[in-house]
């Protein structure tokens, strides 16, 4: 490994302005000064809709400092209200005084920002709503989470739906179970059904809110007026969107705070401050911890993602922690968009990115994950002479010609589509449905085109080999989460038999999709291993709680008119399009992951509100770029091996020794399985036989994921049972290394190949020119110093110098420097 050197940091010269050099006719004569700038306000929500007596919104400022640190500046704003005739102010939260418009203005050192404030209904107070202020309150206090009620079969005689998925199931078991004990109209303050939730009667989950909060004066409300059930027609208004503000902060300082502001949007139009109802959490308490009031508290450095939950929607925010007086100098941002966002976000964390790698670091970790080979020693001797500047860039592109590109990205998709034999899929249909792939690649087919070609397909699994997809997988609802992992990296089984707990995702958006593949069709061929899809016309997927059909729906979007059309056409039509959120930046998300070693969103068939990307700016980008190539994505493995970022050293410095999410150096990490045995028998020369192919086809190559090894099956090859990106794993393990050390793999490898004897006999090689070779074969560099140094004197001193330099190839093929790429 070539170090690398770190450049010292230049000091900042001072110059020192003499008090004789101006007389007072210079300074009337001088140019003005520029004047200061004023500082960068915002103050968040945006704007203010107040529809109700009952309602009322709290805000927030943020100041925004030069260096990008963010401050809660809520308490040195001065506030004023243009209107006070329409509304009034309660420290940072404002309450309707009559219908109109007014505009809140806050004030800070010269900065004025003005947020349009709407109040209607100012008068009026609605009655409490079940579902909209009732369910609220439980899935706030935790009634409803799985620890608790909401538990599939409940908690302490009483069951609640999971998260508040089945408001009107909820409503009769609360009203309707044990009759006047949970409930009591003649006296509601009796009611067990608030009684144990203040405590006042033993309750399994203790105490939940005290008797003046707001909690408790708003089911009390319920239960006084009642405790009516919501109108049917119309229907309580439902939550379209939740917003959580501010959107970033960059919190300097361990105990440094910032408030955050929840608001829900209805379906009606109007607007809530759901602060004090959604749940909140972080997802790295340690870095940013937020309470129940949505209050951060820094505390290491790191980054954090702060949730709030509300209703069936959960959003966050991105909070990162800096230490206070944090020495930094920014290094200057260059090279591609990759590289523009990658230093933004560097820069926003403090840490400054590892140098460049070597060239012989380059063409190695170029040449691997590209094609799945090692350079040869031409191809090594030619790139390391090459005194061109561009000479990555065009090895790049050599690189992506070959076709071991296609088949390394035919293979990752044959894992990902669960390509094999099984008792229901033939020999036969495998093969084709895997050579369909690979050509597919090979023709370098838009990504989009070939996604509709497969969801689409019709006929026999002979003759339509893309049919295989759909007799893989049988199953309507499996088949329907398939499609939705694979392609748009969700993974929708929690919302199953209830709403999802940490995503968007609810039963009927389950079930909705579920729909467009509840009409493929089988039936048997005139040769017995062979299936025919078809599209039957008619069936319909029953909800589980309604037990009634769901119309064809769009994940996180709307009923297509589907009738009289193949529904698979329709959702394919949709996935691929331009206007899909998802399947670009899932696809291209799948691109940087195999290039960079960890995914913007890791894992990444698991993307999600509470698992989001590292860089959301970039993980967006790419996704763009995507659909800006026509979803050609060899030119975006272009844009990721031509960036900086991806040719970073793997040596770290101080401040981004612990960093393995924003790229500032490389990620070492295992070659694949598949790989792994391909450069083995590679550099040895000696090559494997695999059922159904010829000896020397390499391992990307099987077709058959039942076909195996015991290489492949101990270095993690994906046994293809399921979708998941986690079935191929490059984690070592103990039996790896044992294998190395003790099994044929190897050793037997080296020895059939017979290439150190060849090299000595054959070519005339010398005993330091054999372990050149070896070492530009293996590990794509000539040996150090300190190698030759250890190594030359024993093989001198070896009776048989040519074992001698056998056993040195198979140490340095059982090298972590050989079985990692870095």
């Amino acid at each position: 490994m070539i170090s690398r050197t770190v450049a010292s940091l230049l000091p900042l010269a001072l110059f020192a302005l003499s008090a004789f050099a101006a007389t007072p006719a210079d300074e009337s004569s001088a140019p003005p000064s520029d004047p200061p700038k004023k500082p960068d306000l915002a103050v968040y929500p945006p704007e203010i809709n107040l529809g109700s007596a009952r309602d009322f919104q709290s805000f927030v400022a943020v100041l925004m400092r030069d260096d990008g640190i963010t401050e809660d500046a809520s308490d040195r704003v001065i506030w004023r209200i243009a209107d006070p005739a329409k509304v009034k102010r309660e420290g940072f939260k404002l309450l309707p005084v009559a219908d109109g418009k007014t505009e809140l203005v806050a004030e800070y050192l010269g900065t004025e920002v003005r947020i349009p404030v709407t109040v209607s209904n100012a008068t009026a107070k609605p009655p409490i709503s079940f579902t909209n202020d009732v369910m609220p309150v439980l899935t706030r206090s935790g009634c409803n989470t799985g620890s608790c009620h909401g538990a599939a079969r409940g908690k302490d005689g009483f069951r609640l739906s999971l998260f508040g998925f089945d408001p009107q199931g909820d409503y009769q078991r609360i009203t309707r179970e044990i009759g006047v004990r949970r409930v009591n109209l003649a006296r509601p303050e009796e009611s067990l059904f608030l009684k144990k939730a203040i405590g006042s009667v033993p309750h399994t989950g203790g105490k939940l809110f005290e008797t003046d909060s707001d909690y408790y004066a708003t089911i009390l409300e319920w239960l006084s007026n009642g405790a009516v059930a919501d109108a049917t027609d119309p229907k309580p208004p439902t939550v379209d969107s939740v917003s959580i503000y501010p959107p970033q902060a960059v919190i300097e300082g361990e105990g440094a705070t910032q408030r955050f502001v929840a608001v829900a949007r209805y379906s009606d139009g109007t607007t809530r401050d759901v602060t004090r109802l959604a749940a909140f959490t972080s997802n790295n308490s340690g870095t940013a911890d937020i309470d129940d009031v949505g209050v951060v508290t820094a505390g290491r450095r790191g980054e954090a993602f702060v949730m709030a939950r509300f209703d069936t929607h959960t959003v966050g925010s991105q909070v990162l922690a800096l230490p206070a007086d944090l020495q930094y100098t920014p290094p200057e941002i260059s090279g591609n968009y990759i590289d523009q966002l990658v230093g933004k976000k560097l820069q926003q964390l403090r840490i400054l990115p590892s140098g460049l790698c070597s060239d012989e670091e380059f063409i190695r970790r170029a040449t691997i994950d590209i094609t799945g080979l090692l350079p040869t020693e031409k191809e090594y001797a030619d790139f390391v002479a090459d005194p061109a500047p561009d000479k990555r860039a065009a090895l790049i592109d050599r690189l992506l010609e070959r076709k071991e590109f296609s088949e390394i990205w035919a293979m990752k998709f044959a894992q990902l589509l669960m390509i094999k034999s099984t008792n229901q899929v033939s020999y036969k249909s495998a093969f084709l449905y895997a050579n369909w792939l690979t050509d597919k690649f090979a023709r370098n087919v838009p990504m989009d085109q070939m996604v509709r070609d497969l969801l689409t397909s019709t006929g026999g699994t002979f003759n339509s080999p893309a049919t295989n997809f759909y007799e893989i997988e049988r199953d309507t609802l499996k088949t329907a989460e398939n499609v939705a992992q694979v392609f748009m990296g969700i993974r929708t089984q929690c919302a199953q038999c209830h709403n999802h707990p940490f995503d968007r995702w609810t039963m009927n958006d389950y079930y909705g999709f579920a729909s467009f593949f509840s009409q493929i069709g089988r039936k048997g061929a005139e040769d017995y291993r062979e299936r025919v899809i078809y599209n039957r016309g008619g069936g319909e997927i029953n909800h589980l709680v309604t037990g009634k059909p769901v119309p064809p729906t769009f994940l996180g979007g709307e009923s297509p008119d589907t009738r009289g059309k193949d529904r698979r056409e329709v959702v394919a039509k949709w996935l691929t399009s331009p206007e899909n959120p998802y399947f670009a930046t899932s696809i291209a998300n799948r691109v940087w992951a195999h290039y960079m070693g960890v995914g913007l969103v890791d894992e990444v068939d698991d993307i999600r509100v509470s698992n989001p990307p590292s860089n959301p700016e970039l993980f967006d980008k790419l996704g763009e770029k995507l659909i800006e190539y026509n979803f050609d994505f060899r030119r975006l493995v272009r844009d990721i091996c031509t960036s900086q970022a991806y040719q970073r050293s793997s040596e770290t410095n101080e401040t981004n020794a612990h960093d393995h999410r924003n790229y500032a150096h490389a990620v070492i990490r295992r070659i694949p399985a598949e790989s792994l045995l391909d450069c083995i028998c590679q550099v040895t020369e000696a090559p494997d036989k695999f059922n159904g192919l010829p000896v020397g086809a390499r391992a990307v190559q099987i077709a058959d994921g039942r076909t195996s090894n015991y290489f492949l099956t101990t270095f993690g090859r994906a046994p293809r049972d399921t979708v998941c990106e986690c079935e191929a794993s490059t984690d070592p393990s103990l039996s790896q290394a044992l294998h190395l050390l003790n099994g044929s793999s190897v050793s037997q490898k080296v020895a059939n190949g017979n290439k150190v004897k060849n090299w000595m006999e054959k070519e005339g090689l010398s005993e330091q020119q054999v372990l050149d070779r070896i070492y530009i074969r293996c590990l794509a560099r000539r040996p150090s110093r300190e190698e030759l140094d250890q190594l030359m004197p024993q093989i001198t001193a070896a009776e048989n110098k040519a074992a001698a330099l056998e056993d040195i190839f198979w140490a340095v093929l059982n090298s972590r420097e050989f079985v990692f790429n870095h």
